[in-house]
C-alpha cells in the first residue's frame, strides 16, 4: 500500500484527505448547480432530470422511514448526504495520482516535511510512494465524520425536540437496561461510519494490489482483467454505501422524533 501525504503542524493532517473532500465538494457543487441553473418545465436538461430524480428518491427514502411532514426538513441533508458520498466513492476508482519521493529535501508542503517520506528514508528506504489522489470515504477520520455529524443531528434532535421519550428510552425496558442502551447508540456511531470506510477502503487495497500484478507479463492480463470486473463492481458498491449510509441516517432521525403515540 501506497503512504498517505501527512504533514505535522502540532496535529497531523493527512493532505490527501483534504484534498479530496475539498475536490468532493466541488464535483457536487457543480453538479447542484448546473442542473438548477435553467429549470424549465417543457424542456428540462438531462442533469436537471437526474437532480428531479435524486430528490424524488431522497422523499422516497424518508417517506420510508417517517411521515414525510417530520422528514421533511432533512430532504436537503438526505440529497447531499448521498451525493457527497457516492461521489466521494466514485472518486478513486478512474485512477490514482502516486509520486515516488527519493529525497526528503523535495518532500515537503508550503515548507511542511511530508512525515511518512521522512521516516521511511530514514529507516533505509530507497524510495517512498505517496498516494494524492483517493476516495476521501476511504479514510476512516472522513467516514467516521460523516457519521458523527449524523450522529450529533440525531441526539440533539431527541434532546431538543422530544426530551421525554429520548431519556425514558435509554431505561426500556428496563431501568438496568440503561449501559446496555447507551452502548447500542455507541455501536450505532461506529458501524455506521467504519461500514462506509471499510467497504471504500477494501475495494482500494485490491485495486492496488491488481495494480501491483501488472508490474510482471504474466500478471498482466490477470491484472487487466481482474481491474474490469472489480471497477464495475466497485461501483456498484459505491453506490449501495451511499444508500445504506443515507437511509441510516433518515432511520436514526426517525427514531430520535419518535413518541408513545406514533406506536
Amino acid at each position: 500500500m501506497h503512504e498517505s501525504p501527512i504533514i505535522d503542524v502540532g496535529f497531523k493532517i493527512d493532505l490527501s484527505v483534504v484534498i479530496m473532500l475539498i475536490v468532493t465538494c466541488a464535483i457536487v457543487f457543480i453538479l447542484a448547480k448546473l442542473s438548477t441553473r435553467n429549470l424549465s418545465v417543457d424542456n428540462p436538461s438531462k442533469l436537471q432530470n437526474f437532480m428531479e430524480w435524486v430528490v424524488e428518491f431522497v422523499q422516497g427514502l424518508i417517506t420510508s422511514t417517517m411521515d414525510y411532514k417530520k422528514g421533511r426538513p432533512f430532504l436537503s441533508l438526505g440529497i447531499t448526504l448521498i451525493m457527497f458520498i457516492f461521489v466521494g466513492n466514485m472518486l478513486g476508482l478512474p485512477f490514482g495520482l502516486v509520486f515516488d519521493y527519493t529525497n526528503a529535501a523535495s518532500a515537503t508542503f508550503f515548507g511542511h516535511p511530508l512525515t511518512p517520506v521522512v521516516e521511511g528514508l530514514a529507516n533505509g528506504s530507497h524510495g517512498v510512494e505517496v498516494a494524492w489522489w483517493k476516495s476521501p470515504t476511504a479514510d476512516a477520520a472522513a467516514a467516521m465524520g460523516l457519521a458523527l455529524i449524523v450522529f450529533v443531528l440525531v441526539h440533539y434532535l431527541g434532546i431538543v425536540k422530544n426530551p421525554k421519550h429520548y431519556f425514558a428510552h435509554y431505561f426500556k425496558p428496563f431501568f438496568f437496561f440503561f449501559p446496555i442502551n447507551v452502548i447500542e447508540q455507541l455501536s450505532k456511531l461506529l458501524t455506521h461510519g467504519m461500514r462506509l470506510f471499510g467497504n471504500i477502503f477494501a475495494g482500494e487495497v485490491l485495486i492496488a494490489v491488481l495494480l501491483k500484478m501488472s508490474a510482471v507479463w504474466y500478471g498482466a492480463i490477470a491484472s487487466v482483467i481482474g481491474l474490469v470486473v472489480w471497477q464495475g463492481f466497485s461501483i456498484f458498491v459505491g453506490t449501495i454505501q451511499a444508500f445504506v449510509f443515507t437511509i441510516l441516517a433518515m432511520v436514526y432521525i426517525s427514531q430520535s422524533l419518535e413518541t408513545d403515540e406514533d406506536h
